[in-house]
């Protein structure tokens, strides 16, 4: 009796929802939140239900494709190197050769 396996070729890819990539669907999880929130709270004030939902329709539809533009735009891992290259200083200055006078010379225990 032989068993048939079915081989995952999806090994370290990352996760994709209807186009949108990997960290990507938990912002979009978390904004979806903010705006559920957000209704209950304009709902609770008295703000008329048909602003409400003018509102956060209005907003939803500005996530979602923004989302989806980031998602497209930087990929997987696209914009986390964006803020790490943000990071990075334009220039770096020294005020002395000091330290590469040091590496250049033979560490013979003589200096």
């Amino acid at each position: 009796m032989s068993s048939v396996y079915q081989v995952n070729k999806g090994i370290n890819k990352a996760i994709e929802f209807k186009g949108v990539k990997a960290q990507y669907i938990g912002y979009l999880a978390v904004g979806l939140v903010g705006l559920l929130l957000l209704y209950a709270i304009l709902y609770i004030c008295g703000v008329n239900m048909w602003v409400c939902l003018i509102v956060i329709g209005g907003t939803g539809t500005g996530l979602v494709m923004a989302i989806f533009r980031l998602s497209n735009k930087y990929g997987q891992h696209g914009l986390a190197k964006r803020n790490a290259r943000r990071n990075l200083p334009n220039y770096v200055k020294f005020r002395s050769r000091k330290l590469f006078i040091h590496l250049t010379q033979p560490s013979d225990g003589k200096h």
